[in-house]
């Protein structure tokens, strides 16, 4: 085993919450080294709404414009429907907040946008195909990270990905403080022995991809129909669908030919037309197994997870990636001016950052995160167990959903909390470190 480089802060996981972290704690002046398994961020099917919370932390970064210039459509309406009965109809223009909108952008833009502005600080460092496999103790404490660096991939590879050493070997990273960033299945999580706690989730997703034509349907459509429930996002020219399907029944469904799917499909979203066809193969659908967990304690001295690592949520409301931004910006918030403070101490990796500064983390996010998941599990229980069940009586919706489903106050609601969040995080770190400049610019 080799030691690379040490750090301050290592985060294992390239995704929403590692590299916003990343950003916040390398304009703060602190040195982060970010580790991605992955050669790029090229993933299809991943979360691709970035809600108004989100919007707003990337204008207070001042990456909006940045952001205008990358491809993505902006998404102002939402519609969740029992045949011709709305149960939630929302104009997101009401919303309190300066972009009343969803951006619906490819993750992976959203990621290399985020990463292009992150390398402009001298003091941030991304290690791509370099897989975080467990965590450095001493003393009682987290004291750095190990990773494994994959080797060039593929016919006439010479060199190792970003950053990387490309050597195949395990390296050790000594670091102030280790973040798992690395998503709902974490190996440094793993590593360190915390176990979440499942909720529970009575579903899983297939996601396919719908022509769509202009003059039709416009943003985010969700449908209840007789043992099925789908939602299509608008992509401009085409609709990204999730196909609801009940918890551990996609053997079922995979055994079953194509063309049953594109019939439940038709079903459920009649204004796809007879474009479901185009779905004519199972190659052309991804599966998503849904999960919904939550750990007790987010932190051990030395080690915090924040995002999915620490909260798995269920595709319900989109709110994952946002969930995610808001974990790093909390975390950059509350720890940077402490983690440049060690920065600077030459005994640093023998000492232990304050625990209680990582629980306070944890307490920031913990309303938020706590409180999202309840309205998921509500509406899986009230809504989603029972249409999968086909036990929605007929059409109608349970008590007390009956009395608000439709109307202009619990459609407010349902976007306030979902595209908002309960308690939306603000840049408050500071912006010690200058940006170079980019190439091309002087």
């Amino acid at each position: 085993m080799s030691q690379a480089a040490n750090t301050t802060v290592a985060i294992a996981g390239g995704g929403p919450a590692g590299i916003m972290l990343g950003l916040l704690l390398a304009r703060a002046g602190v040195d982060v080294t970010v580790l991605e398994k992955h050669s790029d961020f090229l993933r299809d099917f991943r979360g691709d709404t970035v809600h108004p919370s989100t919007l707003q932390v990337l204008d207070e970064l001042g990456l909006a414009e940045e952001l205008e210039k990358r491809p993505h459509r902006k998404v102002t309406s939402l519609s969740i429907a029992r045949g011709d009965r709305p149960i939630v109809q929302a104009d997101l223009h009401r919303l309190p907040v300066k972009y009343p909108h969803i951006a619906m952008m490819p993750q992976w833009d959203f990621l290399d946008m985020l990463a292009d502005h992150a390398r402009t600080y001298t003091g941030f460092r991304l290690l791509t195909d370099s897989e975080a496999t467990g965590i450095v103790e001493e003393g009682g404490a987290v004291r750095g990270l190990r990773y494994r660096s994959r080797p060039p991939q593929g016919e006439g590879a010479d060199a190792p990905a970003e950053g990387g050493a490309g050597d195949g070997e395990e390296h050790e990273l000594r670091a102030v403080l280790s973040v798992a960033a690395d998503g709902r299945d974490s190996a440094l999580r793993d590593a360190a022995g915390m176990v979440p706690t499942e909720l529970g989730a009575p579903m899983d997703v297939l996601w396919l991809r719908i022509p769509r034509r202009s003059g039709e349907k416009s943003g985010l459509n969700g449908a209840l129909g007789e043992g099925a429930m789908a939602v299509a996002i608008d992509r401009g020219d085409y609709w990204q669908v999730a196909y609801v399907i009940p918890k551990g029944g996609y053997d079922a469904v995979r055994a079953e030919p194509i063309e049953s799917l594109q019939d439940r499909l038709l079903a459920v979203l009649p204004f796809l037309g007879e474009d479901v066809r185009a779905v004519d193969d199972w190659s052309k659908v991804a599966f998503l197994n849904v999960a919904s967990d939550r750990l007790a304690s987010w932190y051990r001295p030395g080690l915090l997870a924040i995002g999915d690592a620490a909260h798995a949520m269920t595709p319900i409301g989109g709110v994952g990636i946002n969930l995610a931004v808001q974990d790093a910006v909390a975390t950059a918030n509350l720890l940077s001016r402490q983690l440049l403070e060690a920065q600077s101490d030459a005994d640093r990796f023998a000492k232990t950052l304050n625990p209680e500064l990582l629980a306070r983390v944890q307490r920031r996010r913990q309303l938020p995160t706590v409180g999202t998941q309840a309205v998921q599990q509500l509406l899986q229980r009230q809504i989603i167990s029972r249409v999968l069940a086909d036990d929605l009586d007929e059409g109608r919706l349970p008590l007390p959903l009956r009395a608000v489903a439709g109307t202009s106050a619990w459609s407010y609601l349902v976007a306030r909390v979902m595209m908002v969040g309960l308690r939306p995080e603000h840049v408050h770190s500071p912006a010690v470190a200058t940006p170079a400049a980019r190439p091309g610019e002087s």
